[in-house]
């Protein structure tokens, strides 16, 4: 592949612009007030789905070219295509598009082209990230996929694009032409928004006679969750798409196709909301603001319809310029100035419908702006935040674990059972733990008097309770109950029984319901950690995270020395979860849990998105190489 570099008319080499303040507005490009190329500035979208034959030199060549222009922004490639994001001169971007049409890669590319006034809030910039240039190789262009390890549909097989024009015939007419060119009764079709639901809170099409689904999404990777849920809405319909410039409708409609002969008929609006605003400049079908990712933060039609309203108080509001976010999941909401002046704290719909409230958190979580570098060898320049004082913040986001430990254990104890492991994960992994809802008795085996004689310890004397730390499990035997206050010492009934764990089938819904709590409160997590008991817990809790609808929701399980248990669920169905599994082998020396029902564990799970790890090292997680090599491998793909 060959790249011609080509500088621009002027002198403008290594020149970068002046991103003072953020943009107060954006027109198309037939729309300009006639500046100077030289002069005005502009922002260039486009994508290109195509097979990439050498990486590193599309790599080298978007570095060398857009230094050369002045450009920043975004670059972000991967073996499937290319997804680009940049703002400059007008005279370079220009330049930039002529280059990108030399080479047949990118024949049919749909370059937008935007001219735009300068920027007047540099926080906003630098979050969004235009004070650089960044080029970054990475797995998706867009990131459909809820999991790692999850199965890409084929590109080629993405819905059927409508140009702004057609888009806009059919929703007027409210039905669809087929292949067979019959005309199909509204009831028959549905417009699914395939954005976040913060974008879609300023701007939406809005059509009279059409369903229109918004799947209330926190992010693009969350949507092939929600069209799993929802494939009952989507069967047999005829499903008309859109999204901010196109890409992400691509994937997803190839992801719709991919399930089965019932999701065929699937229809994309080619260019996004941005072409059909420049086609439709009075918005046609589209109320309010298209929500972007740069410094314009949203694009409005010629009528500037406020169609989003305040987060506290609900008056009409749709700017997002002050970057008001969840104090929970960091999700932007819309917050007007007014209620800003109050210093509050902000909870989104979404976390408010899973239960979540308003109330204290730390200094770090409320703060407003949150940047999060991951920057990776091949980004160009550095972000410097206001209050870093010249320094290069580079704190990338930990992974939030929820930690489930094993029968008559504690928090505690747990922590410490796990300590070489959260030492080797420190910078990847933040481990939270908490006890189980059922409080267990101490128990003792009595020492007769003939092996007390040379000790210290006195027969059937157990320690005072005062002293001695609770302990707690997820399932309790039928004839054990909590003993909450009353904990005490008794004596037990015989000796070790390694497959107690069989008997210990009571208590389940009591701690899904107090695990649900802990979601509330303590979350979000990504991923849930179990051990022993708390591993078949953690396959319970992955298994009934689809049917609680949000309560309870992670990204991954890590399932250490596990077992099955005996609920009607798991008897019938496969979990969807990505998984590690982690436990000892045959000769592994693990005596409390046999290898045969780990692996039955393990056998639980979908076997496309789980990786098994088996070790010598008896009933524990092990943390020396090659072990925690693997660990790592697995965790990182969630990064």
């Amino acid at each position: 592949m060959v790249f011609l570099v080509s500088k621009p008319s002027g002198d403008v080499e290594g020149a970068r612009p002046d991103f003072c303040s953020q943009f107060l507005g954006s027109l198309p490009l037939a729309m300009a007030n006639g500046e100077d190329d030289d002069h005005q500035f502009g922002v260039l979208l486009y994508y290109k789905y195509a097979q990439i034959p050498d990486l590193d030199d599309l790599v080298s060549f978007y570095k060398s070219n857009c230094i050369s222009l002045g450009l920043v922004g975004r670059v972000r490639l991967a073996s499937q295509g290319v997804n680009v994001t940049v703002c400059g001169k007008l005279c370079s971007l220009k330049s930039h598009i002529a280059v990108m049409k030399l080479n047949s890669l990118f024949d049919g590319t749909d370059f937008k082209l935007a001219s735009c006034h300068q920027p007047m809030n540099d926080v906003v910039a630098r979050e969004c990230g235009f004070t650089s240039l960044s080029v970054r190789v990475v797995q998706e262009l867009v990131t459909l996929r809820s999991n790692p390890v999850m199965k890409l549909p084929e590109i080629t097989e993405a819905g059927t694009h409508l140009s702004a024009a057609e888009f806009h015939s059919v929703l007027g007419s409210a039905g669809l032409l087929s292949d067979e060119k019959k005309r199909i009764h509204s009831k028959d079709v549905v417009l699914l928004d395939a954005r976040n639901l913060y974008e879609t809170r300023v701007g939406k099409f809005k059509t009279p006679n059409i369903e229109t689904l918004d799947p209330e999404i926190r992010q693009y990777s969350d949507l092939s969750c929600w069209i799993d849920d929802n494939s009952e809405k989507l069967r047999g319909k005829q499903i008309l798409m859109y999204c901010t410039g196109g890409i992400r409708c691509e994937m997803a409609s190839a992801y719709i196709k991919s399930k089965g002969s019932e999701f065929q008929n699937v229809f994309q609006l080619y260019g996004g909301i941005q072409r059909y605003l420049e086609q439709f400049p009075n918005g046609g079908f589209f109320s309010g603001k298209n929500f972007v990712f740069d410094h314009r933060i949203s694009v409005g039609s010629s009528t500037e319809d406020i169609i989003g309203t305040c987060l506290n108080c609900g008056d009409p509001f749709d700017d997002y310029s002050s970057r008001c976010r969840c104090k929970y999941c960091r999700m932007l909401v819309l917050v007007c100035d007014n209620c800003q002046k109050k210093n509050t704290l902000y909870v989104c719909e979404l976390c408010r419908k899973n239960g979540k409230d308003g109330g204290p958190i730390s200094q770090f979580q409320s703060t407003k702006l949150e940047v999060v570098s991951q920057q990776s060898d091949h980004e160009i320049g550095s972000q410097q935040l206001p209050w870093s004082n010249g320094k290069v913040c580079r704190s990338p986001r930990k992974l939030r674990v929820l930690c489930l430990h094993g029968f008559r254990q504690n928090a505690s104890s747990f922590k410490g059972r796990t300590a070489s492991l959260a030492k080797k994960l420190k910078t990847m992994v933040e481990f939270v733990y908490v006890d189980a809802p059922h409080e267990l008795s101490f128990i003792y085996h009595p020492r007769d008097r003939e092996t007390c004689v040379t000790s210290s310890v006195q027969p059937n004397c157990p320690p005072p309770v005062e002293h001695c730390k609770k302990k707690f499990a997820w399932l309790i035997a039928e004839d054990i109950t909590g003993k909450g206050s009353e904990t005490k010492w008794e004596v037990a009934d015989a000796v070790f029984d390694p497959l107690q764990y069989q008997k210990q089938t009571d208590g389940f819904e009591e701690s899904f319901a107090y695990l649900k709590t802990v979601f509330s409160e303590k979350g979000p997590f990504d991923g849930i950690l179990g051990f022993s008991q708390g591993a078949a817990m953690t396959a319970a809790v992955c298994l009934r995270k689809m049917s609680v609808k949000g309560a309870v929701d992670v990204r991954f399980a890590v399932v250490c020395s596990g077992f099955p248990l005996q609920i009607p669920e798991l008897e019938h169905g496969v979990i969807s979860c990505p998984s590690l599994h982690i436990f000892g082998s045959d000769q592994g020396n693990d005596r409390q849990i046999a290898n045969k029902m780990s692996r039955d564990l393990a056998s639980c799970f979908d076997a496309g998105c789980s990786v098994i790890i088996e070790h010598d090292s008896g009933h524990i997680i092990p943390t020396r190489p090659p072990y925690i090599d693997e660990i790592k491998a697995f965790l990182q793909r969630f990064l």
